[in-house]
Parts: C-alpha cells; structure tokens; sequence
C-alpha cells in the first residue's frame, strides 16, 4: 500500500478485510520482505493462517505479529486498527471506558490496548535533541497513587512532574515531559533536559508562563478525559501520551498520525497484562484495573 488513509471513507477502504490489515503490518514489520528472526535466511513459506512465516533454512516460524505492539493478540487487527483510529484522531486522548463502548470489546482489554499504544509512542518518539531556547518549570499534578494490599481507598495525592518546551519566536515548539520521583533533592528540572544539546536556557517570568499554560493543557486532559484516575505507577505513559499528541498538533492529517504509529508498531513488544498490573515485586495489585478511563 503506498499511501495512508486521509479520511475515514478511505481508511474503511483501505483495510475493508483482515488480510488487507495484515499486509499492511507486514509491510512495516519487513519493508525489505521476509526475515528469519533466527538465522537471517529471507526466504519463507507462508503457512494456512497467513499470520505465520516458516523459514526454508531452519523451519524456524514467526507470526507477522511477533514481537510487535498486536503480540500475542487474539484479537482481528481490524479491530486493533480502529482502535488506533479512535486513539489517534482524538485531540485530548480517549478513555478506555469510551473505546470499550466504541468497539464493543471488554473494559480491561481497551485500557491493554491504549498502554500499549502509549508505549509504543513511547519507545518510538520524543527522543530528538530540542533545539533553540527552551522554557524548563516544575508543577504538581494529581493522580491516584499507586494501590498496595489492604488500603480499602487508593489516596490521589498529587506528584511533581517537569516540563521542558522549545520557544522559537515567542511560538511554543515540541515539549518533553516526566515524573520528577519522590524524596529527590534537589528537585533539578535541568536534570531532565541533561542530554538535549544547542539549547539556552531561558529563566524568565514571561517563558515560564508558557511552560504553565502547557501544564494547564495537562491538567485538563487528566481531568476531562481520564477524569483524574491516573495512577502513579502508570503516569509516565500517560505523559508520553500527551508528549506524542502535543509535538504532533499541526500535522497536516489525522491520518498521517495513524499510519506513523502503524509504522513503530515494530519497534517494540507490546505490554502484557502482568506487567501492568503487578507491582514492582510481582505481587498483584488489589484493584487489577483504574476505574473509569
């Protein structure tokens, strides 16, 4: 397929059928055709189910979804890729109350799929060098801390994050967002700019008003769309979340968001529901799932 959709007639043409999507994740997955991911050979046989490759060197056999951000899904990437739709064309973000009604899949199935978007984003973008002068400030965010055995409540203390934005002419550019942890001292915002280069840093009352207002961008998405039931434990997600929709808020479609999100699909092994859910000792939390986002 050589262009993206550009408009949700067109995606609906575009991936119509199943095989329609799964070509279009193997196209991304290799651009230069088949791979053996365990001797390299670049020859296969296409098995029944169209999912799985076997090598003709080792007989070695890999799913089109392996290793991807779809591993191990039961689910048709038809409607994996209306999830990304919903997920990308949304300004402020969707909860994944709104995608379970949407797509009519189960609650804790959605809030699965949305992390592993966010970590997709993640590991795929936000990690150019800013450049020029740059606005660094500090705000306290409220959340949900994170849920251990026995507390009949989880409490929503709030939690520090910092914020870094490029200035370019008084415009606001690209931003990079993350947790500054507990009990830190100093507190250095500095800290979280430290490998970005060819930047100055400007310390001015008037930069650090548009620092704010993207914090203010923040607060209203954590409250209007997740309605404030952000753990603690997953907030950096949600913060690349917002990274990823704020660096990208004048791309020229929608569309091409899609297909970029489609294309790092690849570069990184979905989240499995364990690792969400457990907590650092592998023990499971006592509320397995936040309500209402």
């Amino acid at each position: 397929m050589d262009t993206f959709p550009r408009n949700l007639l067109d995606f609906e043409r575009c991936f119509a059928t199943e095989a329609a999507c799964l070509e279009y994740v193997r196209q991304h997955k290799w651009p230069s055709g088949f791979r053996c991911g365990k001797c390299g050979n670049c020859t296969s046989w296409q098995l029944r189910s169209r999912r799985i490759h076997q090598c003709k060197a080792c007989g070695h056999q890999e799913s089109v979804t392996a290793g991807t951000m779809f591993h191990q899904t039961r689910k048709p990437l038809r409607l994996w890729f209306r999830a990304i739709t919903l997920w990308v064309t949304s300004k402020r973000g969707i909860s994944a109350k709104e995608l379970s009604r949407q797509l009519g899949i189960h609650y804790e199935t959605a809030w699965l799929w949305a992390h592993r978007l966010r970590k997709t984003v993640a590991a795929a973008f936000g990690w150019e060098p800013l450049r020029g002068d740059i606005d660094v400030d500090e705000t306290a965010l409220g959340g949900t801390s994170d849920r251990v055995e026995n507390a009949a409540t989880p409490s929503r203390s709030p939690i520090d994050i910092a914020g870094v934005v490029e200035v370019h002419a008084g415009h606001l550019g690209r931003v990079r967002l993350d947790r500054l942890e507990p009990r830190r001292e100093p507190l250095s915002l500095f800290a979280a700019v430290a490998t970005h280069d060819e930047m100055s840093r400007q310390n001015s009352a008037g930069h650090h008003l548009r620092m704010q207002a993207v914090f203010e961008l923040v607060k209203r998405t954590v409250l209007g769309t997740f309605h404030g039931a952000i753990s603690h434990k997953h907030l950096r997600a949600y913060l690349s979340e917002f990274q990823f929709r704020f660096n990208r808020r004048n791309a020229s479609s929608r569309w091409l968001l899609f297909q970029r999100v489609i294309a790092a699909a690849p570069l990184v092994q979905g989240t499995t529901m364990r690792e969400l859910t457990h907590n650092r000792w592998g023990i499971p939390e006592r509320t397995r799932y936040p309500a209402m986002h």
